[in-house]
């Protein structure tokens, strides 16, 4: 793994987490986090949603602030499904803040998840891959799988240098904080490239629900039942 960022440490400084939380928001707002999640929920709403109002559970892993369960909760009332959204979080900061937002916070992490088979409709993991090495990954997608009745939706980083200078240079007149300048280009550097090891390595985890990936600045990966 390439060094270490905040929000790697469940026992960072709180601070720092919620001031690193704040610039998150931000950023997948902007550059595609939150999208990239919505893109593949839409697909699994419009696929496997029955037109009537029905509710379903959303469990999201490492889910930081909750910003992208709130937007896929506004997202699923276009197709007549209330979400009741859970937080999983590592970082007790964190989990705060996803309550502060009106999740569920669950503290625990991927190689221990606190849910039954077929417990939870939906799974979610933006950006969480990157931070553990490929073979975890690989573990917890399986993981994930085991828990979901109806889909995991999974979207990562995709390494590029063009994206770590890009990144470098919007941070400034975005007032980024400098310890999130550091840790978004690191982020980039841990990604995944393109073609290389998320569509061949992290997909070939026994997930039968993973089924897609879309090219693009981020990897957007949905399957269905």
């Amino acid at each position: 793994m390439l060094g270490a960022e905040v929000l790697d440490d469940p026992r960072a400084d709180p601070a720092a987490v919620r001031r690193t939380l704040r610039d998150i928001v931000r950023l997948n707002r902007l550059f595609g986090g939150t999208r990239a999640v919505l893109w593949g929920l839409e697909r699994v709403f419009r696929e496997t949603g029955n037109g009537k109002r029905e509710t379903w559970s959303l469990l999201d892993v490492g889910t930081g602030a909750g910003d992208i369960p709130v937007a896929a909760a506004r997202l699923a009332r276009r197709y007549g499904i209330e979400l009741a959204s859970i937080g999983l979080e590592r970082i007790p900061a964190a989990a705060r803040a996803a309550r502060e937002a009106g999740l569920a916070a669950v503290l625990a992490d991927g190689d221990a998840l606190p849910f039954a088979p077929r417990s939870v409709d939906v799974v979610i993991a933006s950006q969480v891959l990157h931070h553990v090495p490929r073979e975890t990954a690989v573990r917890w997608i399986a993981a994930l799988d085991r828990i979901a009745r109806r889909a995991v939706v999974l979207a990562d980083l995709r390494r590029s240098r063009a994206a770590m200078v890009g990144m470098w240079l919007a941070a400034f007149p975005l007032g980024l904080h400098r310890t999130t300048r550091h840790d978004a280009v690191l982020s980039l550097q841990r990604g995944y490239a393109r073609s290389g090891r998320l569509g061949a390595r992290v997909l070939s985890a026994d997930c039968q629900n993973c089924g897609r990936v879309a090219a693009g600045c981020r990897f957007p990966v949905a399957g269905c039942r």
